[in-house]
């Protein structure tokens, strides 16, 4: 028998497969290393360097995220030199941008004038709008660490609000490249990339033009995976806090595809959608319409009643009434021109189910096989 790869994390054995990285056999048997930069299912890249642990023998600490586990590697991931490290990044992190949590330093300054100023350039008195759902803070909070050790440094990029999906804050990216990859890597759209170099860095479109103006095509995959609040939704981008709504999981109506999503409820309203993680078939992923094409569901323009048509007005009916009209109306067009005169179109926004009875209507009721489906209806 073959004998079997072991690692030793935290003074405990545990086999592994060749090719597995550190985090990822500490994932699997519960052993917690934070991570920001981590994107399952794309490159690792070690950018954050929040996921860095201890290897016995190695110069110098490494990021387990991009290190591929060995044969009797030795692995520390909460050691005395580990949390120093870990601080310290939180720490450059919190000073670099408007990071206005109840945790994040003001770089020396005055903090109501710290906070003045962020309130100033979000034309907004709210707190950040992630807060209580950005990993950074809960990475700081946990470490107890806060952004005045260093100077602080504000970004020269302004908001960018052009859109109409997405709010880029630039002054709170932390350049995690999460975003990059899950454009890239994930949604296959290659629509962002990093952009300059140095203090200049930032997070570009082609030609470096606002989002309504390049590729993108606002699937939203980059919002979600963004680990701060440098990619927010417009519409709730202050009036959606996490414990101030709860998450309804269902399947979106727009395609048969069957992705599968929560929305995220506030007062019986609708204010997001996000994608369910690590479940069939979409993983996670939606696209523009399943995403943010909720509005539709609390229109004050949808109908409440049936409309029947007359002298040039509409007037609200009953349903009988309603439904007796309509078959009056196909009797006597089906008497006067034939079945063949009706033609039946359904959506691709009902179940298999109701676009069954449909052409089941349309065939047994109606005496038609003029019945067509639209996935664009």
């Amino acid at each position: 028998m073959a004998e079997q790869n072991m690692i030793v994390i935290n003074g405990n054995e545990f086999v592994f497969e060749p090719g597995e990285t550190i985090l990822e056999i500490a994932q699997r048997n519960n052993i917690d290393i934070p991570t920001l930069c981590h994107l399952k299912g794309a490159t690792a890249t070690g950018a954050c360097r929040i996921c860095v642990v201890e290897v016995e023998g190695a110069r110098s600490l490494v990021a387990s995220c991009a290190a591929p586990a060995a044969k009797n590697m030795v692995v520390r991931t909460g050691s005395a030199n580990v949390i120093k490290a870990r601080r310290m990044v939180l720490q450059l992190l919190l000073s670099s941008g408007n990071h206005n949590c109840a945790v994040c330093g003001s770089g020396g300054t005055n903090w109501t004038e710290f906070q003045l100023h962020v309130h100033q350039m979000d034309n907004s008195e709210e707190l950040c709008p992630v807060w209580g759902d950005c990993r950074l803070q809960e990475l700081a909070f946990r470490y107890q660490v806060t952004g005045e050790k260093f100077e602080a440094t504000q970004t020269p990029y302004p908001i960018e609000t052009a859109n109409p999906f997405i709010v880029r804050d630039f002054s709170r990216c932390i350049q995690c490249g999460r975003c990059v990859q899950a454009c890239n890597e994930i949604q296959v759209n290659q629509a962002i990339h990093f952009g300059y170099r140095g203090a200049a860095t930032k997070i570009i479109a082609a030609g470096d033009r606002p989002y309504i103006n390049s590729d993108c095509v606002f699937c939203g995959e980059c919002l979600q995976v963004c680990p701060v609040g440098a990619l927010v939704e417009k519409e709730g981008r202050y009036s959606v806090r996490p414990w101030e709504n709860k998450k309804v999981r269902t399947t979106c109506s727009y395609c048969g595809v069957g992705c599968q999503l929560y929305l995220h409820v506030k007062d019986n309203t609708v204010v997001k959608i996000s994608g369910v993680q690590d479940v069939a078939p979409n993983y996670g992923s939606l696209c523009v319409k399943g995403r943010f094409g909720y509005d539709f569901i609390h229109s004050p323009e949808r109908l409440a009643s049936p409309l029947i048509k007359e002298n040039g007005k509409f007037r609200e009916a009953s349903w009988e009434e309603a439904l007796d009209l309509v078959a009056k109306r196909f009797d006597e067009i089906k008497a006067d021109h034939g079945p063949d005169s009706f033609g039946v179109l359904t959506s691709a926004r009902v179940t298999n189910e109701e676009n069954y009875i449909a052409q089941k209507f349309a065939r047994a009721v109606l005496k038609t096989n003029n019945i067509d489906h639209c996935a664009r209806l």
